[in-house]
């Protein structure tokens, strides 16, 4: 039985290749002191550690998976888009027909469904459109009474098909990346190996002539500012894993 190797870095797997990115910006920067106190430090050296970086990267977010997985990502929104003004004539029929469904339209699962939708919240928009489904049949004869057709509900049903499968092949894309990152842990444990004895040479060389430059050579510095550029960028659109 094999067993996965014990990573050797405290962040996350996709954050490690970002760090390196800026340490691997840093040594461009000092390559001339770094080469000045240790020929080891030298153009391949620096390429090398580039080259890592790269090797890294695709296999914390491989190109094939990041764009079949933005697809499948736009697909549900669209599907999910296009369920608002089938709801607001569900809510219409339903307000007809109130004196035959004591239901108001927050437990009908209308209004819990619309903010799902609005905050890209697949998984809740799932488990609100199963609800509203399973009420349209519960009601069905009085809301077809004050109108409703059979179009509208199969385009409730549809739509839930289509979310299901799709979140179903999100998961499948996030689970090939955790065991393709699982299968190349050493690959990732070498780069941080190389990573932590660039930030050690750094310290060495400016921990007392530049302390400014030292700093960005500890990994606690570089951590933080990764997760500092993250919290800055515009919140992407999300889908519960």
């Amino acid at each position: 039985m094999n067993t996965i190797p014990t990573r050797n870095y405290n962040c996350k797997d996709e954050e490690l290749p970002v760090i390196c990115g800026y340490a691997a910006f840093t040594l461009r920067r000092d390559l001339a002191d770094f080469q000045s106190y240790s020929p080891k430090f030298n153009e391949s050296y620096a390429t090398g550690f580039e080259a890592r970086i790269a090797v890294a990267m695709n296999l914390v977010d491989p190109k094939t998976d990041t764009a079949e997985g933005k697809a499948i990502t736009a697909k549900m929104y669209a599907t999910a888009d296009g369920l608002i003004n089938p709801l607001n004539r569900l809510e219409g029929y339903l307000k007809l027909a109130k004196a035959s469904i004591p239901v108001s339209p927050v437990d009908f699962g209308i209004s819990p469904l619309r903010k799902k939708i609005n905050h890209k919240d697949m998984e809740g928009v799932l488990h609100n459109l199963h609800l509203v489904t399973a009420n349209v049949n519960k009601y069905r004869q009085p809301l077809e009474a004050a109108g409703m057709n059979d179009a509208l509900v199969m385009l409730f049903e549809s739509a839930a098909v289509s979310i299901a499968t799709d979140n179903t092949a999100q998961y499948e894309i996030l689970t090939r990346r955790i065991e393709l990152v699982k299968s190349n842990v050493n690959t990732l444990n070498e780069l941080y190996r190389q990573l932590a004895e660039i930030c050690e040479m750094g310290k060495i060389l400016y921990k007392q002539t530049a302390p400014e430059k030292a700093k960005e050579y500890t990994f606690t510095y570089l951590l933080k500012k990764v997760r500092h550029e993250t919290k800055k960028m515009p919140e992407k659109n999300k889908v519960t894993e």
